[in-house]
């Protein structure tokens, strides 16, 4: 294998898209910014939706920049995103309305609808996904009775949507139809019998591509609008942000944990096979699907979700700041739990933690830096939780955390995450996800090997930073009991 190439990756977050320019080859991972645009969603009379004309807007501006910083040519373009939401499409292919996002509250109740058919153990026991209110499965049903829904003749998932407006191409990135509940697990293909119980008709999805296949190519229109010389491939990445980021955790035969740390903390193990046990649905793990035949065995978590939305209700301070000053609150003065979803919406987020330590009989945080520290506690606890669950679960013993994504920039959280677990942490890369998407592309063009050899490459290139667990776990065992009692 000889050679560098540069790929396009975009990565578009709950909060932002990024498009990055990766220079890959076999001893070589290089990973620039071209462009970042804020993802907005918009609250309309009918509900809070995803802007996501403005987010192909972004897209476009920064292939044109990724163009402009590899002399108008690339080798190729990935497209990864969030999970579980969708754009509908006509018969002519024109997109039927903004997508819905995924806090918006109109699955509230649906869940029960749907046990009433297809009971929660059985559910489970078909596609393995835990229980969200936002999973696809529960959207659908929420929009049976829609004029939208009647009229649509494709479904596409985020990453998909995008990938077809700039291909002309259609498809169904699997690592991302698996969150949709609708996927078995198993078979890595539709659980038809799922699907036809509720009446869902998979007819909609477009057919199932797998990382590292082709996705078509730019059309005419965007190469003269983005300035690139044809012909650009598009390929089908990990288009879930998670499967990216999890093929870029830097552990090469180390026995490992994984957090995926950003607006969600997702915690888990990657196995060989799903765990479809009832002790695993009443744990909430999920198993989503991987690259190379993995599963992605996890649990989800608020995350740094709680932060950002008090950041925002305190003006947006100097977050390096706050973190300095939540350092030095005594610790585990007060928790919560972090995968309540009594913290899914956004709005009030102060007030809102410090009711929830209220009604727990625990001192009440006041100042900003006392609720990060009560934020950041909490989330080191459900690390330590997720971790600890998994393993039992699934029966395998883990020797090290792996912290990859946005949170690790933030070295207090990942510290305390140390501390919690009673286990070392090796935090980074940080931009995990981009380079997941990259190494797909240059995998698919024979620069890198197996899913070892990606990881082999990363731990060479990336800098990652090794946290040892300080004081015991005493203190966090008594916080985990005394969360569990209130």
């Amino acid at each position: 294998m000889t050679g560098v190439k540069s790929y396009a990756a975009v990565d578009l977050g709950a909060s932002s898209g990024r498009v990055m320019v990766g220079r890959a080859g076999p001893d070589t991972l290089e990973l620039s910014e071209a462009h970042r645009f804020p993802n907005r969603p918009v609250r309309l009379p009918e509900g809070l939706r995803w802007d996501v004309l403005g987010l192909y807007a972004g897209v476009l501006d920064g292939l044109r920049r990724a163009g402009a910083l590899g002399g108008g040519r690339l080798d190729s373009v990935g497209i990864d995103s969030w999970a579980v939401d969708y754009g509908l499409l006509d018969a002519d292919g024109a997109l039927l309305g903004n997508p819905v996002h995924y806090r918006d509250d109109r699955t509230e109740g649906v869940a029960e609808k749907v046990w009433a058919t297809v009971p929660a153990a059985e559910l489970y026991a078909a596609t393995g996904l835990q229980y969200a209110p936002f999973n696809t499965l529960y959207q659908l049903t929420a929009a049976r009775a829609t004029a939208r829904l009647a009229q649509a003749r494709r479904l596409l998932l985020v990453p998909d949507l995008l990938t077809y407006w700039l291909t002309g191409e259609q498809g169904t990135e699997l690592t991302n139809a698996s969150t949709t509940q609708l996927i078995d697990p198993r078979t890595r293909d539709w659980a038809h019998g799922v699907a036809d119980r509720l009446g869902i008709d998979l007819g909609l999805f477009a057919p199932l591509r797998q990382p590292g296949d082709a996705a078509g190519e730019l059309r005419p229109e965007v190469l003269e609008e983005t300035g690139l010389t044809g012909p650009v491939p598009v390929t089908a990445v990990g288009s879930h942000d998670t499967a990216s980021a999890v093929a870029a955790v830097p552990a090469v035969r180390e026995r490992f944990a994984y957090i995926c740390t950003g607006t969600w903390s997702l915690v888990g193990l990657e196995l060989d096979a799903p765990v479809l046990t009832e002790e695993s649905r009443a744990a909430n793990f999920t198993n989503e699907l991987g690259l190379d035949g993995t599963v992605r065995y996890l649990r989800n978590i608020m995350g740094l979700w709680l932060l950002q939305e008090c950041v925002r209700a305190w003006g947006e301070p100097d977050l390096g700041g706050l973190l300095l000053d939540a350092a030095k609150v005594p610790a585990l003065r007060s928790v919560v739990d972090a995968g309540d979803a009594a913290f899914l919406a956004p709005g009030r987020m102060p007030e809102r933690i410090a009711g929830a330590c209220r009604a727990s009989g625990q001192p009440v945080p006041h100042s900003p830096a006392e609720v990060t520290r009560c934020i950041l506690d909490s989330l080191a606890l459900a690390h330590r939780r997720a971790v600890q669950d998994a393993q039992r679960l699934a029966g395998r013993e883990v020797d090290v955390v792996h912290v990859v994504g946005g949170g690790t920039r933030n070295a207090l959280l990942c510290q305390l995450t140390a501390d919690a677990c009673g286990l070392p942490v090796v935090a980074g890369p940080t931009e995990a996800a981009a380079l997941g998407n990259v190494l797909v592309q240059a995998r698919a063009d024979g620069l890198v090997g197996d899913l070892g050899g990606m990881r082999d490459l990363l731990t060479r290139t990336q800098p990652l930073t090794r946290y040892e667990p300080r004081g015991g776990t005493a203190r966090w065992r008594a916080a985990q009991a005394r969360l569990a009692g209130s």
